[in-house]
């Protein structure tokens, strides 16, 4: 594996890990809410969490790259601030991958909160238990198999995303170029063994970790 490949590696592994740190604080509490709530608006939003699931991932990754490119809504807002815009970064990949795995941990975490039943929180409400241990000390331990699916999902879920990095981040060697892009070059250049070199490597993985 060349250097280049390794710096691929780094690249794909710190994002897989910064987006499933994020979604795992962000989704937590919104799996909760849609898990719990009554409101009939929730089924907008599950609609809306749920679309990167049937969404093409070049069509997601072309209207973030306009939102965070210097003309959007969110990278022209930055540079009038005297900030650089998102558009080709690590920082804009990890928004866009933040927002195309986010299916992958709020539905196995509300599926998970919603098999946890009512009862056994109202019967620790009424020994006086707080909203926080009452979700601390009984919800997550019985939720731990969702949160171990929606960890693992998320993360190989990032590492073999392709169509949304490349659109938001392009291919810049050392800043956004992941294991999926070196597939993609090492092939158009028809160097078949490095691309079976990480390819294999990139099934061995995504086979152990969903095993684990």
């Amino acid at each position: 594996m060349s250097g280049a490949d390794l710096q691929a590696l780094r690249t794909t592994l710190a994002l897989a890990a910064i987006t499933t740190l994020i979604l795992l604080l962000l989704g937590t509490p919104l799996a909760w809410w849609l898990a719990r709530t009554r409101v009939r608006a929730a089924l907008l939003l599950e609609a809306v969490v749920a679309l990167p699931l049937v969404l093409p991932p070049t069509v997601l990754g072309f209207y973030m790259l306009v939102a965070l490119g210097p003309k959007g809504p969110i990278g022209g807002l930055l540079q009038s601030l005297g900030l650089p815009h998102l558009a080709f970064t690590f920082a804009g990949l990890v928004i866009a991958s933040t927002l195309y795995s986010l299916p992958f941990m709020v539905q196995p975490l509300r599926d998970a909160f919603a098999g946890v039943g009512r009862q056994m929180t109202e019967s620790a409400a009424t020994l006086r238990a707080g909203p926080w241990d009452r979700f601390f000390n009984i919800v997550v331990p019985l939720s731990r198999r969702g949160f171990l699916t929606a960890i693992t999902l998320c993360f190989a879920h990032t590492v073999g995303e392709f169509g949304v990095v490349l659109m938001v981040g392009g291919n810049i060697p050392g800043e956004t170029r992941v294991l999926s892009i070196a597939i993609y070059d090492h092939a158009e250049a028809l160097d078949y063994a490095s691309a079976h070199l990480l390819s294999g490597s990139l099934l061995v993985a995504s086979f152990l970790l969903l095993l684990g």
